[in-house]
């Protein structure tokens, strides 16, 4: 291992793109070697210094990620599915440390992680916080306290810019409650209601998505009984915090074997 972990950035361009190059540049231990973009983007070969309105430095935009993830110790990606499992089998090719925030990914997707797991390590999560990973727990174990007297709900909020409901977040949460309650969510999740629905069915985990303006993300998971309620709550003001804990799952991934991991192992709250 070298003495500072090389990270490329998928995405480059988005917002989680250049909020994860700015604090990969800032971050002791870590140094940007590659950003990677679709091909025609009009950054491609430019200084991705001077593509986000500064000074250069160094860092030319590429469309061959491959060539890129060569150079690399880490690869972070905050990108989209299909594009996230392309570059989980250039990732393995590489021996490179894969930290995956990408959310909306299928069963499909995520079992097409397995094989390029067995290659290098894979760290995957709907959210790379601290906070909300201790929220996870907590939900996981208030669930198992309680019983089906309780609904549970999963309530999230984030920008009009989002594109899938619900948040990779809040199903974190859900299958923390499920989980606790020693059921699979596949079976119980109600993940959309509208019209003349009936009753609430016992023992279901539900989902409720807001979208507006440029919330950067809220979520809180409800107990409900009759006569009382409990509210776990995370709100996140700044996207910087996600940057922070996918920069430090790349320097976690160093020194662990092939696998899946998630931010739980990173932060050994298990």
């Amino acid at each position: 291992m070298t003495e500072r972990t090389g990270i490329v950035v998928t995405g480059a361009s988005g917002r989680m793109g250049q909020m994860l190059m700015k604090t990969v540049a800032e971050a002791p231990g870590v140094a940007l070697v590659g950003a990677v973009e679709r091909e025609g983007h009009e950054w491609v070969g430019q200084d991705v210094g001077e593509a986000m309105g500064g000074a250069g430095i160094g860092v030319t935009v590429t469309d061959d990620p491959l060539e890129a993830f060569a150079k690399a110790q880490a690869i972070i990606d905050f990108t989209a599915p299909a594009a996230t499992v392309a570059f989980a089998k250039l990732a393995a090719q590489a021996r490179a440390v894969h930290v995956i925030g990408t959310t909306g990914m299928t069963e499909d997707d995520i079992a097409a992680l397995e094989p390029c797991a067995r290659h290098a390590p894979i760290i995957r999560a709907g959210n790379m916080s601290l906070g909300v990973n201790l929220l996870v727990q907590l939900t996981k174990r208030v669930a198992a306290a309680l019983d089906e007297d309780f609904d549970i709900e999963v309530i999230e909020a984030h920008h009009h810019h989002k594109v899938d409901a619900p948040s990779g977040t809040a199903l974190m949460l859900g299958e923390a409650a499920a989980e606790g309650r020693g059921v699979a969510l596949g079976d119980v999740a109600d993940r959309g209601r509208d019209g003349i629905t009936g009753a609430r069915k016992r023992g279901d985990i539900g989902f409720s998505a807001i979208r507006g303006g440029d919330i950067v993300g809220e979520h809180d998971v409800l107990f409900a009984a009759p006569g009382e309620r409990i509210v776990l709550r995370h709100v996140a003001t700044d996207r910087a915090i996600f940057a922070r804990g996918a920069v430090k799952a790349a320097i976690w991934g160093q020194s662990q074997p092939p696998g899946q991991y998630d931010m739980v192992d990173v932060l050994g709250l298990r």
